[in-house]
């Protein structure tokens, strides 16, 4: 138990105050109760306090040492093995009915809606470029189905924020206002992409929106999420001018990336570093074809953050307001705190991991149909809309219908752009307009190759301009 102002309350109600009103008590200033087993009696019901110095006083004393800060001493031999079970911050159930009005999200219509037809355009785009690539259209694809919820972080989030993705947060991309024409383009690797066609698909980018371009290695944006969030802060975290609002950096990963090494690196520079990061973990429950359950033991990935002394959420990642009022809670203790922040995000990958998976290997198809079934984010926040009178059964056909038209008017207008001139590979290796020799030499090879084969290499897809480099 905590006191706050006097009043007794658990560790769960004191983390739903901290969520909604921003009091903040720190637990690492407490006394937390912590419970183990025995070392001579290894049963729940010996479960007992740790800090208690003796029987003769009833104020524990603390342990003085360099390597820790708050902890206490005890008489008696206890072995830790569990800590209460860290509360999922829920708004919405799944019928889209709020659970408590205090937690009502402070949107309006118009963003409201605008988050609705996103995850609407989410949802196409992944059935339309998932079936490209199962017709050889395009070499690979990913899809975010079951987490289109995860556009309420972006929400959240100032546009000038910094994001570091993986491969499931186009949502995010979409929301900062990335056309699809730029998602069509970045898949099929043409001369309109701002990759220059050098990147696999889904691997998308954007300096113009802070986005930074995903990378395939798992879990290496993470470290690198906390460096740039540590030069914002020696930069002052803000801005030149009072116009414009100080800055965090968002880390997007999965379960997976988590138990990578770069991930609790990355935590403990933030923590150390006091960096204002926030780190979203999209706990999905399958890392490719590995369960959770075989991944890690322990009260999932929320548990680490408070190993590393990192302010923690857990939240519902089906439930778009849950994920909107964490992230925003997050930025305030980030930007004004300079305090990293964990978020995980708990959901449900509905679609197989990529176009090179097929999950019904390592789970059934019912699982996914009752996932599908009960707990959609669409159908979550489509309710609500319905329950505040923003949308009705006709503008839900007809959202459906102009997005589609949208998305596939997009594709087909990527699918007939030339790709870049082979030449474009050599380009932007060095800041000097020059190659070097040895690049010049590799150049001249490949294009020789191309002018002797120009059937074999499809000469006429490419465009005839050289890249900037020569």
């Amino acid at each position: 138990m905590y006191t706050v102002n006097g009043t007794f309350t658990s560790r769960w109600a004191l983390a739903t105050r901290v969520l909604t009103t921003g009091v903040r008590r720190s637990w690492r200033s407490e006394c937390p109760v912590r419970r183990g087993y025995s070392t001579l009696d290894e049963t729940p019901a010996k479960m007992q306090q740790v800090p208690k110095a003796s029987r003769a006083s009833s104020l524990p004393r603390k342990a003085q040492f360099p390597g820790v800060t708050n902890s206490y001493f005890t008489n008696q031999l206890v072995i830790t093995t569990q800590m209460d079970p860290i509360a999922t911050y829920q708004v919405m159930d799944t019928d889209g009915v709020v659970q408590d009005a205090g937690q009502e999200p402070a949107v309006d219509q118009e963003l409201a809606v605008r988050i609705y037809r996103e995850m609407i355009t989410m949802n196409a785009m992944d059935k339309v470029l998932y079936e490209a690539q199962r017709q050889g259209r395009i070499s690979f694809y990913m899809t975010s189905y079951g987490e289109e919820a995860l556009i309420g972080s972006a929400a959240a989030l100032h546009p000038t924020d910094v994001i570091f993705g993986q491969y499931r947060e186009a949502g995010a991309l979409l929301h900062r206002g990335f056309s699809l024409e730029a998602f069509m383009n970045q898949c099929y690797g043409n001369a309109l992409d701002l990759g220059k066609g050098r990147q696999m698909p889904v691997h998308y980018g954007t300096r113009d929106l802070h986005f930074v371009t995903i990378s395939s290695t798992l879990a290496t944006q993470i470290p690198q999420a906390s460096g740039a969030a540590y030069a914002l802060k020696l930069q002052g975290a803000a801005s030149t001018g009072d116009a414009e609002p100080k800055r965090c950096v968002m880390c997007y990963f999965g379960d997976g990336a988590a138990s990578e090494g770069d991930f609790h690196g990355a935590l403990n520079m933030a923590a150390t570093m006091e960096c204002p990061v926030i780190f979203f973990c999209r706990n999905n429950g399958f890392a490719i074809s590995t369960p959770a359950s075989e991944q890690y033991k322990g009260d999932g990935v929320a548990s680490r953050g408070i190993g590393y002394g990192i302010d923690t959420i857990r939240c519902d990642g089906n439930d778009v307001w849950a994920v909107y009022n964490a992230t925003k809670k997050a930025r305030e203790l980030a930007v004004g705190h300079n305090r990293p922040v964990l978020i995980e995000s708990l959901t449900y990958r509905i679609g197989h991991h990529s176009t090179s998976d097929d999950s019904s290997a390592y789970r059934s198809k019912s699982e996914v149909e009752d996932w599908k079934r009960r707990d959609n984010p669409l159908t979550r926040l489509r309710k609500w809309l319905e329950a505040k009178g923003w949308w009705s059964p006709e503008l839900e056909t007809r959202a459906q219908k102009d997005i589609r038209t949208n998305v596939l008017k997009a594709f087909a207008a990527a699918e007939k752009q030339l790709l870049p001139s082979p030449q474009e590979t050599f380009a932007d290796v060095y800041a000097a307009p020059e190659i070097s020799p040895a690049l010049a030499e590799q150049k001249a090879e490949v294009m020789g190759l191309v002018e002797k084969y120009p059937d074999y290499y499809k000469i006429h897809e490419f465009q005839k301009s050289g890249g900037s480099q020569s």
